[in-house]
């Protein structure tokens, strides 16, 4: 939901605007040799999270003949939207968890199993349980990786002591059991990198989060962001937030500030800054830098940034006719890396393959996005925007979105709140629930 009557009436609206431009423009039949050829079409889809599976699920929809498999590693997709809130108590583990049951109901294949390789001109995907798929079309949607090594002494064996917790699962599970261990008083380090990075505001939240569990449990507990930028998303709106619910608790360094870290000492629990300043944590929490993931890098898709360029009509990779990119892999900017963009790209880049494959026309470019952020448990923001493809370019529809207001009412905020866990449960039940 948006901020005023006039934004909720403005945010259904631009949903319509999205709901038509996914269904295309037009109905018309398509030949008889393009009905044939989707007939037999095969679509492999990388990475059941809220890109890839949206991408699956709605394909399966708009052009049925089509078959389709979806490869996931997992069993269980546990999602970062929603994570921090289970750092903070108000969350089960299980609650923020979703299976691949429904989109088997759906008439989609699905492998769990992790894609090792791409081999584009024999247009195959091999996997690691050893099969090779052949496919058609190909969509990634392959999340993030870290970039080990960028911040000195932080590499996968020092995550397993200072955890990113920026993938949900063991990560997030070994963050929330070192809060449990933490003594009142002690000291939670957060580092945070400089944009691109998956969900611009969740590190933000997360201090939320974690100062509203140290609050009932640890209350002489401190909060020290250390940030490698000065500015972040909704960041007044954040810094209100913490100072009306939580006082001093969380202490914010920007870059100029001293707040970008350029070494990490895990064993330690101590971090050091670009001016020399060392910081000892209770528990630290390193965020760093991040690319797209592996098989993004492995199949090509990727430029000298570490992300995928793709074109913004349909996300189609620039590099590689035939296979598309979802979500926080992407450059998509201004489009931020969050679950809302990945499901909107997922869902146009379904049709703009349907439409390929059968023949019709593509459909308009139109992705939208709000990232809702709990700032207490009556407490929420949010942010919106909607999108539009314009010369081979995405651009934000001028006056399309926004963020809440500053100094809003406790009812409003309690409604930002309520709205944010009303968008969890009807994105999930879209994608994985239904």
């Amino acid at each position: 939901m948006m901020n005023t009557p006039s934004r909720s009436i403005a945010t259904m609206d631009r949903r319509a605007v999205l709901t038509h431009a996914l269904a295309g423009a037009a109905t018309l039949s398509a030949p008889g040799w393009v009905r044939a050829k989707s007939a037999s079409a095969h679509v492999v889809v990388i990475g059941g999270g809220f890109g890839g599976a949206t991408a699956a699920r709605y394909l399966r929809e708009q052009a049925p003949q089509l078959r389709i498999t979806l490869i996931e590693p997992e069993q269980r997709f546990y999602t970062c939207p929603f994570s921090n809130l289970y750092l903070a108590g108000l969350r089960s583990w299980e609650s923020i968890g979703h299976g691949f049951d429904g989109l088997r109901a759906a008439g989609i294949q699905v492998i769990h199993a992790r894609a090792d390789d791409v081999d584009h001109s024999a247009r195959t995907v091999k996997l690691s349980n050893g099969q090779t798929l052949t496919y058609d079309r190909l969509v990634l949607s392959p999340g993030v990786d870290m970039r080990w090594g960028a911040i000195a002494g932080y590499d996968e064996q020092a995550a397993q002591k200072a955890p990113h917790a920026w993938k949900a699962g063991a990560q997030t599970q070994l963050l929330r059991r070192q809060m449990e261990a933490m003594d009142d008083g002690g000291t939670f380090v957060m580092t945070i990198p400089d944009n691109p990075f998956r969900c611009p505001p969740g590190p933000y939240e997360r201090a939320a989060m974690v100062a509203h569990y140290f609050k009932r449990h640890k209350p002489r507990s401190k909060i020290l962001l250390l940030d490698a930028k000065d500015n972040f998303s909704k960041k007044a709106l954040f810094q209100q937030g913490w100072k009306a619910l939580y006082g001093d608790m969380i202490e914010w360094v920007g870059l100029a500030d001293d707040g970008l870290v350029t070494r990490v000492d895990a064993a330690a629990l101590e971090v050091e800054t670009n001016f020399g300043t060392r910081h000892k944590a209770s528990v630290l929490n390193v965020i760093p830098p991040q690319k797209a993931g592996f098989i993004a890098e492995r199949a090509g898709m990727t430029d000298a940034s570490g992300w995928v360029p793709v074109r913004a009509e349909t996300f189609e990779s620039r590099q590689v006719k035939g296979v598309y990119v979802l979500g926080d892999a992407t450059i998509a900017a201004p489009m931020p890396k969050s679950g809302f963009a990945a499901n909107t790209q997922g869902k146009l880049a379904a049709a703009a393959i349907a439409a390929e494959l059968t023949g019709k026309p593509l459909p308009a470019a139109v992705y939208a996005n709000t990232c809702y952020s709990l700032v207490g448990t009556d407490y929420g923001i949010s942010v919106a925007g909607v999108y539009r493809a314009q010369e081979g370019k995405l651009i934000e529809v001028p006056d399309s979105g926004g963020v809440s207001p500053m100094d809003a009412s406790d009812a409003f905020h309690a409604a930002e709140a309520r709205y944010g866990a009303a968008w969890y449960a009807a994105i999930s039940t879209d994608i994985w629930d239904r």
